[in-house]
């Protein structure tokens, strides 16, 4: 048998087999081919619809994820903060307060009489190569209180230490400006001067309190500019911590003690360049020109001030006169604590209970002390019946209570013996 009728058999073979299929088989193998063709059909139409609307969700899902980071993300931005307390917080809340108290009300009363004086001198430099040339320079600073203005004038007092030695004085206003100011008056012993500039930028003079009426523990405050212009009107506040107080202060630079200074003592910071300055109570009224400071290390809060009751007939005199006209006696004077004992005992020939006193080492000319018979070497030990035992003494009973033409008696002792004098005092012109 051929290969051929072999094929013939197998196909009819698996043709036999299609044709036994029952009706029911045929049926359901075409119901299943429609089924699957409606969902092939169903897959490829609802594939696009499927990728648009998982992408939409994607987009909505990714922009509420960047809605959510939003505030972390911009407060890690340069030049944003953040509150540790609370991440929301992006603002600071501030409470203007307008604080008024006696102390500024004072301040804002006095402040604006308040100025700067520059002290500026000549200065000779002597070049090795080129001749001596003389140059302006600032020479210091200190304060000073506009306390009168009279026609085109204002009048200023400060101390005399901030303008000795000036060749020009420049004073600094409140407002900045620049006056050129002219010595009216200085007085040494007080420590006190006045100066001029013009009236036309000063709004403010100072009032006059009553120095006498302070209490110990009352309320001052210093006004000034302590280290200079850099500081100007600096406000210290402290108490009076007495009055009535004399420090002893070397005026012509010797290392001897010539006056004692009546002063204000306060715990208010004055510091140099304070000096000059106002020292003013609660009401803002003047009751001191801030003069000196002990500087030391082992001090600290003990400040001084003129009071302006002893300030006032200086300053009306200086104004008037341009100097204190004050008695005087025609005579110099050492203490007797500065004369060696062998000296006291052989040449002064004192008795040995005699230790203090005021030697007289010379007598001028038709001076009051010549007139009255005063010698060389007379030891001073009374005057009007005050006793008499430094030359500090003599001159404060000298200075404060008497003036020109008053009589003086004084007891002095001359070779042992005591001897009364008697003399018309008069002033330092007529010497």
């Amino acid at each position: 048998m051929s290969n051929f009728q072999d094929n013939d058999k197998n196909s009819d073979f698996l043709n036999n087999d299609e044709i036994q299929k029952s009706p029911l088989q045929e049926r359901l193998e075409r119901d299943e081919r429609e089924m699957q063709s409606k969902r092939l059909k169903k897959k490829d139409g609802g594939g696009k619809g499927g990728y648009f609307f998982s992408g939409l969700i994607g987009v909505i899902i990714g922009a509420l994820l960047v809605w959510l980071m939003l505030p972390g993300l911009v407060n890690q931005m340069p030049g944003t903060t953040t509150n540790g307390a609370d991440k929301d917080e992006t603002t600071i809340n501030q409470v203007a307060t307008e604080v008024t108290t006696d102390v500024t009300e004072a301040v804002e009363k006095a402040s604006a009489a308040v100025v700067g004086i520059t002290n500026i001198q000549e200065v000779t430099s002597n070049g090795f190569w080129s001749q001596p040339s003389t140059t302006t320079k600032e020479a210091g600073s200190g304060s000073g209180v506009v306390y009168k203005v009279e026609g085109d004038k204002a009048f200023i007092v400060t101390n005399n230490h901030v303008i000795e030695g000036a060749k020009q004085l420049e004073v600094t206003m409140p407002d900045g400006s620049k006056e050129e100011a002219q010595l009216v008056g200085r007085d040494v012993w007080t420590d006190l001067a006045i100066v001029s500039i013009s009236s036309k930028n000063v709004k403010t003079v100072a009032t006059f309190g009553n120095s006498d009426v302070l209490k110990q523990g009352e309320t001052v405050i210093a006004i000034g500019n302590p280290l200079g212009l850099d500081f100007y009107g600096s406000v210290t506040t402290g108490v009076v911590s007495g009055k009535d107080r004399s420090v002893p202060v070397d005026l012509n630079g010797d290392g001897t003690e010539d006056w004692q200074q009546e002063v204000l003592q306060t715990d208010a910071a004055i510091n140099p360049g304070n000096s000059g300055g106002a020292l003013v109570n609660l009401a803002g009224e003047l009751v001191g020109i801030n003069s000196m400071k002990i500087a030391e290390s082992s001090v600290e809060g003990l400040g001084f001030s003129i009071p302006i009751n002893s300030a006032i007939p200086i300053i009306e005199e200086l104004e008037q006169n341009g100097e204190m006209k004050r008695p005087t006696m025609g005579i110099s004077l050492v203490d007797l604590t500065d004369v060696p004992a062998f000296y006291q005992q052989q040449t002064l020939k004192l008795p040995e209970e005699v230790t203090t006193g005021v030697v007289i080492t010379e007598v001028m000319a038709n001076s009051p002390a010549a007139k009255a018979g005063a010698k060389q070497y007379d030891v001073i030990v009374e005057m009007d019946g005050e006793k008499i035992e430094t030359a500090i003494d003599l001159r404060k009973h000298l200075y404060n209570e008497k003036k020109t033409g008053d009589e003086l008696t004084m007891k002095v002792y001359r070779q042992g013996k005591l001897v009364e004098l008697s003399l018309t005092l008069t002033n330092s012109d007529t010497l």
